[in-house]
């Protein structure tokens, strides 16, 4: 199974290198007071990619370590919960009839 992952990703990196070398043309970008930029295409397509992936994946982040955190909690409350009271021979033994 590592094989074919190691495969994929190699795939997907030769195919990405040969997507920059075909596409490496200049980019002009106009954005805001009349600020110009220039920049490559595949760069620009990487910063674009970037920016849309890393606030979400963020999120995930944060939101998983939420719910550990509340999970942990849980399950230190049922462990405690279960957890076997000492054994008191006075309160534990029945009472002897005569």
């Amino acid at each position: 199974m590592q094989f074919l992952r190691t495969i994929f990703w190699v795939v997907l990196a030769v195919a990405g290198v040969v997507f920059a070398f075909n596409n490496w043309t200049p980019v002009t970008i106009r954005l805001w007071s009349g600020i110009v930029l220039d920049t490559r295409l595949p760069v620009l397509l990487l910063a674009v990619f970037l920016i849309g992936l890393v606030p979400p994946l963020i999120l995930h982040r944060a939101t998983r370590w939420t719910l550990k955190r509340r999970l942990d909690a849980a399950q230190r409350s049922l462990d405690e919960t279960r957890a076997p009271l000492p054994f008191d021979p006075a309160i534990s033994a029945p009472p002897i009839q005569s």
